[in-house]
């Protein structure tokens, strides 16, 4: 882990804050189905945490679903669209972490754990990343793998091989852990080989020596830790072979320079071991930054090597990615996008978003560290990696000491979802919310389905979120406000919908149950290949407009007038019977009248229907037809532009 983002915590004591008194996540045993025009409205529970930390996680009053649509923004969830299942959503329980819950008196220590792991009276992580040995986050003096030996010596017989240091405090917080949430996935990573592996004779730095019988006796090491901890009664369920692979110079903590090559070499000799001797454990490459940080690319220059910049796509190109389950990867250089683009290149191989750590700077209030992080990792990593394919979540610690620490090396700006004060006191940073908000209300196997989204991770003050259909049929709903003033909105499922407020920078969950009212018969046609043109010409390409990104827009770039349009080719004669024109979030953008025209040749054409516009989504639902080209006409007049975020059509 290497400190990048300016971003943190701040803190409530236990006392204040009583999250073990915090209602369940209430799902589909929160409001009994009803069938349409029968019966109460179905409700969606609601949860916000605010920027300024002063609610947290904190339920409010449950909202209605209403017939018919709204003239808001409208966050459109569509369950008949399905995306990536989820494994679940945490943390690390480095040895730091496992260090500072061990220092509380045993009733503590089981109640900061319960905030953590239980998903009624706490958040219910779900997913954790365990370092396999030292990594920066740990209590020791001295740094530590599984089979040290004095130096010059080896030990390719790993007869010293021992999770001895593991048995004090990691392992009892694991099985703790797993108590807590029987449904908890362990993805284990190591930062170092033993150092009698490498060609630097050191944990720091250094790379695996080049030697056949040294990727052999590493690939032993990980199976063996892989069996260890199974006998510990700890199932590791993934493991990736190196922590960072790009990170060359690690400041004074373990870490290790493994080009792509050695990497698949690794991967070819622990793949057929681990499938014999651990069958359900599953191999992840890569695990490191979105895109490879400048500071890394430097440093290959100055060792005189290939800055590899497209690693994961070398590892999965080549002979080993038939021994890997997908890609792990991290915050600190980069964006989300990243693990899009890798999908589309490789879509039969997941994706595991696995570290990101809040920070701080020197000068930083409490306050501010509050905010920034919250904002920075609601909009990045709660609602950014899982829109991008992400089957995990997981931040860094999980506890440290108000200092930030113990560390040994590395990062000493770092905050975790919970500070251990010298006092026993336990108190709560946002990465606990921006976590909690998925974790709590997102359960192992749910699967991420569409949602109108038109926030970036870049920030550019609009609304974003992301949702989930749950195993029991229930639907969760995350939604970031990434103005620093209130947005009002509205959420449609099917031909309902709601309405809600929610204050700047705050992030929020919705949860409602399976319900026949909350379905819907029609399915969206997609728009892959289909050309869009526009007059006039106006600012964004046209094709932002049919892209399925509510973050990005075609407009018209002057005032409101009679016979602008958006034309669709669809390249084919198509059938649908509804037609979405949405403004997004571009407030007032909205066109003040509009027409829908059908052609198929492009010369003929036909009045679907035509009205007035009222608000930032319009639909318009037609008798069931087809046509090649769809036209969109402007009708009205106004000062505003006319912006179009998404053009859907459902059949």
């Amino acid at each position: 882990m290497r400190r990048r983002r300016a971003i943190g915590a701040a803190a409530v004591a236990t006392a204040a804050l009583c999250l073990t008194c915090l209602p369940a996540a209430q799902t589909s045993a929160s409001t009994p189905p009803a069938a349409h025009g029968a019966g109460p409205a179905p409700q969606a529970q609601v949860w916000v945490t605010t920027a300024d930390g002063a609610q947290r996680l904190q339920q409010q009053p449950p909202v209605a679903f209403a017939a018919g649509a709204s003239d808001l923004t409208t966050i459109t969830v569509d369950p008949n669209r399905r995306y990536q299942s989820v494994d679940g959503f945490g943390g690390a329980l480095t040895d730091s972490s496992a260090a500072v819950l061990s220092s509380l008196p045993s009733q503590a220590r089981d109640a900061a754990m319960k905030q953590l792991f239980d998903p009624r009276q706490g958040i219910g992580v779900s997913f954790l990343r365990q370092p396999v040995g030292s990594s920066d986050f740990t209590a020791a003096t001295a740094h530590y793998t599984y089979d040290d030996v004095p130096a010059g010596q080896t030990d390719f017989g790993l007869k010293h091989f021992s999770i001895a240091h593991d048995q004090a405090q990691i392992l009892p917080l694991l099985r703790r852990a797993e108590q807590l949430n029987p449904r908890l996935t362990v993805l284990a990573t190591p930062w170092s080989p033993p150092a009698w592996m490498k060609d630097s004779g050191s944990l720091v730095g250094g790379h695996l020596k080049d030697d056949p019988a040294v990727y052999q006796a590493y690939a032993r090491y990980l199976v063996k830790f892989v069996q260890a901890y199974a006998a510990a009664g700890v199932r590791v369920d993934y493991l990736t072979v190196q922590n960072e692979p790009q990170n060359r110079k690690p400041n004074a903590y373990p870490g290790t320079d493994l080009p792509v090559r050695q990497e698949a070499a690794v991967i070819e000799a622990l793949g057929p071991l681990l499938h014999r001797a651990s069958p359900h454990t599953k191999i992840l490459a890569y695990d490191h930054n979105w895109t490879t940080h400048p500071d890394d690319v430097k440093t290959a220059q100055q060792l005189g090597e290939d800055p590899e910049t497209d690693y994961p796509y070398q590892v999965l190109d080549g002979p080993a990615a038939r021994w890997v389950a997908g890609t792990a990867y991290h915050c600190y250089a980069g964006d989300p996008s990243a693990q899009s683009a890798l999908h589309d290149a490789h879509p039969d191989k997941g994706i595991w978003f696995t570290e990101c750590s809040g920070s701080h700077g020197a000068t930083d209030t409490p306050d501010q560290i509050f905010r920034g992080t919250l904002t920075w990792h609601a909009r990045t990593i709660t609602v950014g990696t899982t829109r991008n394919w992400a089957k995990s979540v997981a931040d860094w610690n999980l506890a440290l000491d108000p200092s930030g620490g113990p560390h040994n090396g590395g990062c000493d700006t770092c905050t975790a979802f919970l500070t251990v004060r010298p006092d026993g006191t336990v108190t709560q940073n946002a990465e606990f919310y921006t976590i909690g908000h998925l974790s709590k209300f997102v359960e192992p196997g749910a699967v991420r389905i569409a949602s109108t989204n038109y926030g970036t991770t870049g920030w550019n003050g609009q609304l974003t979120d992301v949702a989930f259909r749950n195993p029991d049929g229930s639907t969760a709903l995350v939604v970031h406000n990434e103005n620093d003033a209130p947005r009002s909105f509205a959420v449609a499922v099917g031909d309902r919908s709601f309405a809600y407020t929610l204050p700047g920078g705050a992030l929020a969950t919705f949860t409602w149950p399976g319900s026949p009212a909350l379905t819907s018969p029609l399915h969206a046609v997609p728009l892959t290949g289909a050309t869009v043109t526009a007059s006039p010409a106006g600012q964004g390409a046209p094709g932002l407009a049919a892209d399925d990104d509510g973050s990005t827009r075609w407009t018209s770039g002057a005032a409101q007038s009679p016979g602008q349009y958006l034309q669709l080719d669809l390249g084919r004669r198509t059938a649908f019977r509804r037609v979405a024109v949405d403004s997004g979030d571009n407030l007032g953008d909205y066109a003040r009248g509009w027409q829908v025209s059908l052609s198929d040749d492009g010369t003929h054409w036909r009045t679907a229907a035509s009205g007035p516009g009222t608000g930032q989504l319009t639909t318009v639902d037609l008798r069931p037809t087809a046509a090649r080209y769809v036209r969109v006409t402007q009708t009205g007049t106004a000062g505003n532009w006319w912006s179009v975020a998404d053009v859907r059509l459902y059949r």
